[in-house]
């Protein structure tokens, strides 16, 4: 038998090894299939970053037809569950006991003020914790109070001057639902948690279960046995890549502009990022809950908090988005987000695929100096 014959056998006999030991651990396979349905039915169901069914108090100091107008048009709101509320102050406490999270005021003269042609303010509270939330409804009221207007002056045979008419377009996401941004992002969670989490423990298992010793008198090779450990949780991280586009598609309805070949070969490129990362550490750690809690650390939980997945780079501190170009799922995010709701933007594509390229012969081939066939390295 020849050396090729035989490095083919051996690295057939490798992958053969892991595949069975995958298969008689129901752990990765619920990590590489279950959890992804798990969390992309919490994140698509349960986390939103849309503001809708606002409780709003409308305090309206003098009824009439004009007011009654105004109000009408919050209640016909899709963002707001307004509740009437007869004074300020009774409105206030129910704004202090967070009953409702915005007020909208109108004193007794409002109509008189708007009749006459003179200034009628608003007056508008809004709880400002959550100051995300608290810009949304602002923007919202102001939304609705400017549509009002207009229609209200046109009634009246008026014409509404503005010093700037802004006409918005949205591209990529027109509906605005969180969940289209969501979902794409939360792929490249999923991968780096089967890739690193899973291949983190494949070398310390060998150590703690004393099969190392037994692997290392074998004739196998050492590139051999990285090969025939990577492999099968190759297959196995693209197979929970595909059940998680499959759900993001036919479940939750993102829309899929780019091309679904583009969006595999840019996948596989990640899996092999996080596989040389779970590789190193478990390399590195021995141990197989050692290697675990790393792998969370170093690569779940920035891939949750500064991959651009929930949080937006650009709006971080300049030092914390210099970091940012050191966590791989950065760069697949940007590459989800695009191909999901762009399209085949190939400047940025290109851009992240090449940081990604450059990111998997690092940790690899880091992976591959630390693993030897010695006892004491």
């Amino acid at each position: 038998m020849n050396n090729a014959a035989a490095s083919r056998m051996r690295l057939f006999g490798m992958i053969r090894k892991e595949s069975l030991q995958i298969l008689r651990d129901p752990s990765s396979i619920a990590i590489a299939f279950i959890m992804p349905v798990v969390l992309l039915l919490m994140f698509g169901y349960g986390v939103s970053l849309d503001a809708r069914h606002i409780p709003l108090a409308l305090v309206v100091e003098q009824p009439d037809s004009t007011s009654a107008s105004l109000t009408g048009a919050f209640r016909e709101s899709e963002y707001f569950e307004p509740r009437d509320f007869e004074t300020i102050e009774t409105a206030q406490q129910a704004f202090d006991l967070r009953e409702v999270f915005a007020i909208v005021w109108l004193r007794n003269d409002f109509s008189r003020q708007l009749l006459s042609g003179n200034t009628a303010p608003v007056g508008v509270i809004v709880n400002g914790v959550d100051a995300n939330q608290a810009r949304i409804a602002e923007g919202y009221i102001q939304g609705v109070w400017q549509a009002w207007l207009e229609a209200y002056m046109q009634e009246q045979g008026l014409e509404l001057h503005l010093p700037v008419q802004m006409e918005p377009r949205i591209w990529f996401n027109a509906a605005v639902r969180s969940r289209d941004f969501l979902v794409p992002g939360l792929i490249a969670v999923i991968m780096t948690l089967i890739g690193a989490m899973l291949t983190s423990m494949v070398v310390a298992r060998e150590w703690e279960r004393g099969t190392m010793e037994a692997l290392m008198v074998t004739p196998i090779r050492i590139n051999e046995m990285v090969i025939g450990k990577l492999v099968p949780y190759f297959v196995l991280g693209m197979g929970g890549m595909l059940l998680s586009v499959a759900m993001a598609i036919w479940l939750f309805g993102v829309p899929l502009r780019g091309s679904f070949w583009l969006l595999v070969v840019a996948s596989a490129l990640f899996m092999m990022v996080a596989l040389g990362m779970g590789l190193l550490i478990s390399v590195v750690a021995r141990n197989q809950f050692v290697a675990g809690q790393i792998s969370i650390v170093v690569t779940f939980l920035p891939a949750f908090i500064l991959s651009g997945f929930i949080f937006e780079i650009s709006s971080m501190p300049d030092a914390i988005q210099v970091i940012t170009h050191l966590i791989p799922a950065r760069f697949y995010v940007a590459i989800l987000q695009t191909l999901f709701l762009a399209g085949d933007i190939w400047p940025i594509i290109l851009a992240n695929s090449a940081a990604l390229l450059v990111m998997m012969v690092v940790f690899l081939g880091l992976a591959r100096r630390k693993f030897t066939k010695r006892l004491d390295a």
